[in-house]
């Protein structure tokens, strides 16, 4: 099957579907999703969507909290692009029909989570993702102009003279066609599932950060990786996101004692940011070799089971009440804070080829992301590369530091690796805790697998096992090389061996290409 469209979207989350809406005034705009068009991290995100709207509130706090957050790494041009236009497309969206929760006055709710100054966060309940996506997708199903390729994976951009027109697709049932595109966006989202423990769903698998690298775009800050402190830990339960609003409506974190501990290590106490919580978690169960647990027994039951009706039902499941029971927790892979490298405007390396949402990274999250900041990104950015796509195509220019260290390795002939494989490799030496020897070991065995999957690839690209695997070894290999190149701790990069931050040598955001300098 072959498409030919003015612009092609590929994903389905929020920055696809935002982009989408407004390329469809301007030509005719292909979707490729690979799953169900409402399926995307979108979807998953609990908490809600931060925004400057309150009156206690200004883009300024916002940019403020957003650069405290990112661990000095922060782009301050992209920080401002987000706090100022975010208010705006926050309030489009209500102007569509969001159903964000409302107080006593009829305006938005707004919640407080971690590392933010004030409440900020507009929340439908606890499905805030659920309902923006819905809105969108209401919207881009009934414009004929918009046409959506589901169960239609994309599996390798295509490159023309250099810049990318288009890309090759493959559909569950093995079917291999392309879409023709002179302007191409890739909205794919993120890749927690590369890791063993994640609250991402099953999509989650780093494609798009995989076909661009594969087609020679540059990639950025893949060594920063956000996990959530708190998801669900109970055996033979899935692993499920336990939002960070919980803790902002009063949730605590305690031992099995039932003493509040963060604050041990941390002064924020249970509102520090995700990745001083996470590492103060870990230091609570090595110090006391117990479980740490989240609980809202305190807490009005009713208000609780309103508040987050999802996770009362899922704790549930999992014979827990949230009302009354402490709610065992640990960390889990949740957001990627690097990506594909662009500029403001979502373009990449490659002429005709732009990213938006998780998948691209501007720099705005630095080290670490504030909560809540995620969803905006996607709104505001996927609009910003939508405008862009409609000026015609050209290459971002470079604004990242080069990498300066290639790692020399052995390829030998290896076997294609099992998922399980290359994601308890990923948990073990590149999770929460990082050091030389680990990582040294990842980088070895991800590019032999690397090697073993390039060889087969053209072979095996309608095997659906093997194109997850393929992308998760991809994406896989970039972040163990960048977590072993950057020699210092910093947001969601902790070395054990380089445990402070080091500004006079990585204050900067690194740029690489798989296959080296070009």
């Amino acid at each position: 099957m072959n498409v030919r469209g003015d612009f092609l979207v590929i994903g389905s989350g929020i920055a696809g579907l935002r982009a989408a809406i407004a390329l469809a005034d301007a030509g005719d705009v292909v979707v490729l999703t690979k799953a169900d068009p409402r399926e995307s991290n979108t979807g998953y995100a609990q908490g809600g969507i931060a925004a400057a709207l309150g009156p206690d509130d200004s883009p300024e706090l916002h940019a403020s909290d957003t650069m405290a957050a990112g661990d000095g790494l922060c782009v301050a041009e992209a920080v401002d692009v987000l706090v100022r236009e975010g208010p705006r497309y926050v309030r489009e969206l209500i102007d569509w029909g969001a159903a964000f929760d409302r107080d006593a006055d009829g305006q938005p709710a707004l919640g407080r989570e971690g590392a933010h100054s004030v409440r900020r966060v507009l929340h439908a309940r606890d499905a805030t993702g659920r309902e923006i996506a819905r809105l969108l997708w209401s919207r881009v199903s009934a414009d004929r102009r918009i046409r959506v390729l589901d169960d239609a994976m994309a599996t390798e951009l295509v490159m023309r003279d250099g810049a990318c027109a288009g890309a090759e697709f493959v559909t569950s049932a093995g079917e291999q066609g392309h879409v023709a595109a002179s302007q191409t966006l890739l909205a794919t989202g993120g890749a927690g599932q590369v890791f063993r423990e994640t609250t991402n769903p099953a999509i989650a698998t780093g494609d798009g950060i995989a076909m661009a690298a594969f087609a020679g775009a540059r990639v950025a800050d893949l060594e920063f990786v956000q996990f959530h402190p708190t998801v669900l830990s109970v055996e033979g339960a899935p692993r499920f996101l336990l939002s960070e609003a919980m803790r902002g409506e009063g949730a605590r974190l305690v031992n099995q004692a039932g003493e509040a501990f963060v604050q041990r290590y941390e002064p924020a106490g249970d509102l520090a940011s995700r990745d001083l919580v996470s590492r103060a978690i870990v230091r609570e169960v090595e110090r006391t070799g117990a479980p740490v647990y989240l609980t809202m027994a305190h807490l009005d039951p009713d208000f609780v089971r309103s508040r987050f009706p999802m996770i009362a039902q899922a704790c549930a499941d999992a014979g827990l009440d949230l009302t009354r029971d402490a709610v065992p927790i640990s960390p889990a892979a949740h957001y990627i804070m690097g990506g594909v490298e662009t500029d403001l405007d979502g373009r990449t390396s490659l002429p005709g080829l732009l990213a938006a949402g998780e998948v691209a990274c501007t720099g705005v999250h630095g080290a670490n992301r504030l909560a809540s900041n995620s969803l905006l990104e996607g709104l505001v950015f996927g609009a910003r590369a939508a405008a862009a796509m409609q000026s015609g195509p050209r290459a971002a220019s470079g604004s990242f530091t080069d990498a300066g260290r290639t790692f020399t390795v052995r390829r030998d002939n290896s076997s294609i690796p099992t998922e399980h494989e290359v994601r308890d490799l990923m948990w073990r030496h590149a999770g929460l805790v990082r050091n030389r020897e680990g990582l040294e070991q990842a980088v070895a065995r991800l590019a032999a697998w690397s090697c073993a999957v390039d060889s087969a690839r053209h072979d095996r690209i309608s095997d659906a096992a093997f194109r997850r695997v393929s992308s998760i070894v991809t994406v896989g290999f970039l972040i163990v090389r960048a977590a072993l190149r950057r020699e210092e701790s910093r947001g969601g990069h902790f070395r054990a061996d380089f445990p402070s931050r080091d500004d006079l040598h990585w204050n900067t955001h690194v740029s690489d290409l798989l296959h080296g300098q070009r």
